[in-house]
């Protein structure tokens, strides 16, 4: 059962090293894309997990309360994931130039093309 209680953690270890395997190991542009994706989803992971404390409450203060949360990380992860959004965007509207220019979004067929010009 010790390993259930970090199930957090080793999600965000799964994802992050697929992210980067994907990122790291396919030629299509699309797939890179879809890694970075996955990859910053484990980050936003990994700063979401230890920011909730069980039992905890909205930081207001109350007699009622004595353990809080701290919203701080979920307010960056929030403006984390427009970032994220922002950057998926323009990396799609690179892959669109890309694929009118070389006719293709596979890096081997383009880095040919390029040499054999």
């Amino acid at each position: 059962m010790e390993v259930l209680a970090n199930i957090n953690q080793w999600v965000t270890i799964f994802l992050m090293v697929a992210g980067l395997y994907i990122v790291v190991a396919r030629g299509n542009m699309v797939k890179k894309l879809i890694g970075l994706g996955v990859f910053q989803t484990s980050v936003y992971l990994l700063y979401i997990s230890p920011g909730k404390i069980i039992g905890g409450t909205a930081p207001i203060i109350s007699p009622d309360f004595t353990v809080y949360s701290n919203p701080l990380p979920h307010v960056l992860i929030l403006t984390a994931i427009v970032v994220g959004v922002a950057t998926l965007a323009v990396g799609l509207a690179l892959v669109v130039r890309i694929n009118e220019a070389y006719d293709s979004i596979e890096e081997d067929e383009i880095y040919a093309q390029e040499h054999d010009a």
